[in-house]
């Protein structure tokens, strides 16, 4: 028979335009002559719900949604996730996170997810009771294994005790495929893992994998669809897009299909699209149209003002350029052209004006401290002054604004609260400043988006005469990676030293994360691509001494 993969972009929370886009998808599946039609977990109420879970009229709202889907069904067999309300006896959550097999308008199995994320982003165990038996789903002959996103991830999650795929294959003699629909979210080079996963449990049972894997922008979170079928020897015989919805056909006599997308794409190239499809659907899933962002003539504000015109189309994109007596004639020269390359809104407001009212107001108080035109105040001074006209221009006309500071600078807290850090979407937050370089370069492979001296240039806030990064940071290149080592590996200063880095800078740069920490939790939300991003997937205090 033929099998549809469908991967779909839900809205949290909005029932009947999930189920609207099911039930399109199932009238398309039966086009294609299709017997049944799968789709991803939890796409009745959108991943992650959250602690909407915890309203009754939500649920209420969701089961309601998916009865009258049921109804509305054309003659095929549907198998979604969605959410079940529990029947406690006791103690236990009040909800499971479910699979259900539908037909003839009818729910008629039921699966459960057993083991439930508590790391990083993920809170499952808060809401959800875990399932305690494994389920086979049964669609014309053909006896299809259940399992929900992280039941197949036991293998690389070391707090699990029990298999839920084991458990499958030991409990029945008969399973002609294995089926894993997920809401798994997008990290840079995690397909790689995910493949080496599924080839493993596919050789390990000789039993082919249908994955069904949500797609699109739902805050923090990027989940990049990438759908695939697998064989019994572990090579991949199908593939959907990557972020974009898709529909896979699946033939089950041979276990065949087709490859919409690359069977394996860059490093660079997804995590722009990554990158891309968080700001589109962050920016229309919130309402807005049209988006505002500072333009330096610096590398960051070029990187994200590109990635928001391949998003919203350069008509929605409205950059500014807000020099102060300290901007040098090449950075507006940078700015003006990269505006120009992209097609984009393009004004210039200067601020020394604003600047010299405000150094005036302040003189009486700041007589005798520091040189004004050095001092760090004086600096932060001048990117607050940007951050309101940006916030002015936001709330005037509409837009949002985006900020534009990259991971390293946010790591070690080179970047003004309530300045350049104003914003509702922080685009690439979670991108280090070695990997900014690299995506400008991949973004100008075809034809110059970035300006060359743009990219060749000394990285500068030009808040002072002669100012450049590096006289307050070490190399970009040294600190990405200690960053990586500390962030996304855990490691501690003298485990870090003992890659070959100086101590003393590894515990500067550890102390800076620690002592900056209450500047990121008053940072916009940013786009999560690496495995460890500033955000809710990472809990630390304020208030700690911890030196690691």
């Amino acid at each position: 028979m033929k099998i549809a993969l469908v991967q779909l972009n839900p809205v949290i929370g909005d029932f009947d335009h999930n189920c609207q886009k099911i039930l399109t998808a199932c009238h398309d599946a039966v086009r294609w002559k299709c017997s049944l039609v799968i789709f991803p977990e939890l796409v009745v109420s959108g991943y992650p719900p959250q602690d909407l879970l915890e309203h009754p009229a939500f649920l209420s709202q969701h089961d309601k949604a998916l009865n009258s889907l049921c109804s509305k069904l054309p003659e095929i067999e549907v198998l979604l996730g969605c959410v079940e309300q529990r029947q406690r006896e006791g103690c236990g959550k009040k909800l499971y996170n479910g699979a259900v097999l539908i037909r003839g308008g009818e729910i008629v199995q039921r699966s459960r997810k057993q083991l439930l994320p508590t790391y990083d982003v993920f809170d499952e165990k808060r809401w959800f009771e875990p399932g305690t038996t494994t389920a086979v789903f049964e669609c014309q002959g053909l006896r299809m294994g259940i399992s929900i996103c992280e039941d197949i991830w036991h293998p690389e999650v070391d707090e699990y005790a029990r298999d839920p795929i084991e458990t499958l294959f030991a409990a029945n003699e008969q399973i002609d495929c294995l089926v894993n629909i997920s809401a798994s979210p997008f990290q840079r080079d995690k397909e790689f893992v995910r493949h080496r996963l599924f080839k493993d449990v596919c050789l390990k049972y000789q039993t082919p994998l249908l994955y069904v894997n949500q797609v699109g922008g739902q805050d923090s979170l990027l989940f990049d669809g990438r759908s695939l079928l697998m064989d019994a020897q572990g090579k991949i015989r199908g593939k959907s897009l990557g972020f974009t919805e898709d529909m896979l056909i699946i033939e089950s006599n041979d276990w065949s299909s087709e490859f919409h997308g690359q069977l394996e794409e860059s490093g660079l190239a997804e995590v722009r699209d990554a990158l891309v499809m968080g700001i589109r659907d962050y920016v229309r899933k919130c309402g807005f149209r049209t988006v505002v962002l500072g333009l330096s003539g610096g590398i960051d504000s070029a990187l994200t003002a590109a990635l928001a015109v391949e998003a919203l189309g350069a008509e929605n994109v409205f950059g500014v350029a807000l020099p102060s007596p300290y901007s040098s004639v090449d950075s507006m020269e940078d700015a003006k052209a990269l505006a120009k390359n992209l097609g984009c809104h393009f004004e210039v407001v200067p601020i020394s004006t604003l600047f010299a009212v405000f150094k005036k107001s302040l003189q009486p108080l700041f007589a005798g401290t520091s040189e004004a035109s050095t001092d760090l105040t004086e600096q932060n001074l001048q990117a607050r002054i940007r951050g309101n006209l940006l916030m002015a221009l936001s709330n005037k006309f509409g837009h949002l604004l985006l900020s534009t500071g990259n991971k390293s600078e946010m790591a070690v807290g080179y970047c003004t609260l309530y300045g350049d850090m104003n914003g509702g979407l922080a685009v690439i937050s979670d991108v280090p400043k070695q990997l900014v370089y690299e995506l400008c370069r991949f973004l100008n492979h075809e034809r110059e988006v970035v300006p060359l001296r743009t990219i060749e240039k000394a990285p500068t806030a030009e808040l002072k005469p002669g100012q450049c990064d590096q006289d307050d940071l070490p190399d970009y290149e040294i600190l990405d990676q200690i960053l990586e080592l500390h962030l996304e590996q855990h490691l501690g200063v003298k485990e870090i030293a003992d890659r070959g880095f100086p101590e003393e800078l590894v515990a500067d740069i550890l102390r800076r994360i620690r002592l900056n920490e209450y500047k990121r939790k008053q940072a916009p939300m940013g786009l999560k691509v690496t495995s460890k991003a500033f955000g809710y997937g990472r809990r630390y205090p304020n208030v700690q001494n911890f030196k690691g």
